[in-house]
């Protein structure tokens, strides 16, 4: 009687994890699905810095895409994602090559795509745990399946953190250039995007030679993909 009531005991916990785990997926591609038309009123990002600086709030202004420079929204995609409008949230293409040039001999670099940031920004927390990368994939792949692209960038520019508590292009924009983001030359924008990398150490204000050499660069990228490579989103 004993094993059978371990057994049962057994079979109900299972049982109840697995609606819990079902329950749990279920809420999350709702949120997803809001999300898609609702614009989100913080971030994980976000929270995790006011609880940082003792409730403080982050500098942040929601501004729709077309309130957004085009220059702005080519030079992430320039940086940080150039295969952003064919891949399906997870680039396997440059997880290959990263894991490749790791096996040659190279540093291993991080191969995360706007729709992976975005996802990390919204729902987790940041660090390079396995737990966390994999959570992040997968949000990445719902978001992707759930969302066109242009809302993706849209929100992805609105939360991204460009310096120390500043979120989203317009409060960037806002406070290194005192422009607003639909006004952003095509340098300026190459100034933000450029810090994405580590906004708590590069500063788009004031560049250091590195962060003028990774302007450089995107520029470049910027004129090889062309102002019309996301004129389809």
């Amino acid at each position: 009687m004993r094993a059978k009531g371990i057994r049962q005991w057994g079979r109900q916990t299972l049982r109840w994890l697995t609606w819990s785990l079902v329950g749990a997926i279920v809420a999350i591609v709702a949120l997803i699905l809001l999300l898609r038309v609702v614009n989100p009123p913080t971030s994980a990002f976000m929270v995790g810095y006011r609880l940082d600086h003792g409730g403080r709030a982050p500098h942040q202004a929601w501004v729709n895409y077309d309130q957004i420079s085009p220059w702005m929204r080519l030079a992430v995609v320039a940086s940080e994602d150039q295969r952003f409008p064919d891949h399906w949230g997870v680039d396997f293409t440059a997880i290959e090559t990263a894991l490749g040039d790791y096996l040659d001999g190279d540093g291993l670099r991080g191969a995360s795509t706007i729709t992976q940031q975005t996802a990390k920004n919204l729902f987790l927390w940041n660090g390079r745990n396995l737990l966390r990368k994999g959570l992040e994939a997968g949000l990445a792949i719902t978001v992707d399946a759930l969302w066109p692209k242009r809302r993706i960038l849209e929100v992805y520019l609105n939360i991204a953190e460009f310096g120390p508590g500043i979120y989203g292009v317009e409060a960037a924009s806002q406070r290194f250039f005192g422009v607003p983001a639909r006004q952003l030359s095509p340098t300026q924008a190459a100034r933000l995007a450029a810090v994405l990398p580590n906004p708590q150490v590069m500063r788009a204000g004031e560049p250091s030679p590195y962060v003028w050499q990774r302007v450089r660069w995107i520029r470049q990228q910027m004129d090889q993909l062309g102002r019309g490579y996301l004129r389809g989103l």
